[in-house]
């Protein structure tokens, strides 16, 4: 092979479903390759005398077959493809002969010049898979690899499509504030969309980055009319959706906590309109992280509830059991509740919760304008009030707001 080996590898994609697969050594080699050759439908038979433990549950859970010996002549027939990483120098070179003589393709991860294939570094985004190779510097593969791979994803690298597209709604969950805790999916639909209707609270910032071409509407301006305000924007994700456009409908944190998501899909579905949810991150978990608030602590709180605080707890639309909430010793997160602060607050005290427990609230959380104020349960109200504090913001109340890190 060594008279070769000036010319460059021809670059080909091996469809292995079905296709006798023989893997010799079950190492660190086999721990990394195996799972993208199961991954792609071949029957892989593994040799070897020990294995991984990754490597065994793979076999013990059926998804390879596994032979507990050494490598023995003819192991290779039938085989379409082969992966020769054993520790025995000799038993390499037997096998790799034998692979040569059946003209069985076969990676050698001992001697890459004495094999007749290279694993090229690969990665995969949204039915694209990307694989590269460098020759004899595979750092320089994985790297170029993972640029583009990320850029995919994440919607920086430009790769339009070119046959037609399904058209429909995404709702996608746009994290806390700080846009690159949106999700990788998140913003890659972002990157792929013809239109896109943002919630004030969304992460902004990933807008000014959307082509010139994207019509970008602001829920918070839609023309009202005689809507009411969802039932307008449920109005515009339809026409979009019906016009063939692409539609992204962006919300700030999660779409299904307190943000309206089902009722939007519901509205789709009844129009017949496809739709993708896409998770987002909450504000109820990362907010307080970001501010150094651990939800859940050992040994301080095991639990933590997420409450609107959107509806006064002596209004008769609330559905919340604040004397339920006061009960609970663990901690206790208040999404907008900055109006209704001290009502809730008192309601809580007067169901038993202690008036000196600990309260944060953050304000604009995960964005460079987040700050954070603490009080106690018997304080909040006034807090609030005196420092001016506004909305968007969590409000964390238990004793994990007095936890940090030295404890």
């Amino acid at each position: 092979m060594a008279e070769h080996a000036e010319h460059a590898a021809y670059p080909v994609g091996l469809r292995l479903s079905g296709r006798r697969v023989v893997v010799l050594g079950g190492g660190q080699v086999a721990q990394r390759r195996l799972p993208s050759l199961v991954a792609a439908g071949a029957d892989v038979l593994l040799i070897s005398p020990s294995a991984k433990p990754s490597v065994e549950a793979m076999a013990d859970t059926g998804e390879i077959r596994w032979e507990r010996r050494r490598y023995a002549p003819g192991d290779l027939a039938d085989a379409w493809y082969a992966l020769i990483s054993t520790d025995d120098p000799e038993a390499n070179a037997a096998a790799s002969q034998e692979a040569e003589d059946r003209r069985v393709w076969c990676v050698r991860s001992d001697d890459a010049e004495a094999a007749t294939a290279w694993t090229p570094a690969t990665g995969r985004s949204e039915g694209v898979t990307v694989a590269v190779l460098t020759g004899r510097d595979p750092r320089r593969s994985a790297a170029v690899r993972d640029a583009i791979v990320e850029g995919l994803r994440d919607g920086t690298l430009a790769a339009p499509h070119h046959r037609a597209r399904a058209t429909g709604v995404a709702l996608v969950g746009g994290g806390p504030g700080d846009p690159d805790l949106i999700t990788v999916r998140g913003r890659r639909l972002l990157a792929e969309a013809d239109v896109v209707i943002a919630d004030r609270l969304g992460p902004r910032d990933l807008l000014a980055e959307l082509p010139p071409h994207v019509e970008v509407i602001d829920a918070a301006k839609i023309p009202y009319g005689r809507f009411m305000a969802q039932e307008a924007i449920n109005n515009a994700l339809i026409e979009h959706a019906r016009a063939g456009k692409s539609v992204v409908r962006l919300k700030g944190g999660d779409p299904y906590v307190f943000g309206r998501g089902m009722e939007e899909l519901q509205a789709l579905a009844e129009a017949g309109i496809p739709c993708t949810v896409v998770p987002g991150i909450s504000s109820s978990i990362s907010v307080p992280s970001a501010a150094g608030i651990p939800v859940t602590h050992r040994g301080v709180a095991q639990e933590f509830t997420v409450v609107s605080g959107h509806v006064a707890p002596d209004d008769e639309r609330s559905t919340v059991d604040w004397s339920a909430l006061a009960r609970l010793r663990g901690t206790l997160v208040v999404l907008m509740g900055v109006e209704n602060s001290g009502a809730i607050a008192a309601t809580l005290i007067a169901h038993g919760r202690g008036a000196d427990t600990p309260v944060a609230v953050v304000q604009e959380g995960t964005t460079a304008a987040q700050r954070r104020v603490d009080a106690t349960l018997g304080t909040l109200g006034a807090t609030v009030r005196a420092e001016g504090v506004r909305p968007p913001a969590v409000i964390v109340i238990g004793e994990v707001v007095a936890v940090n890190p030295t404890d």
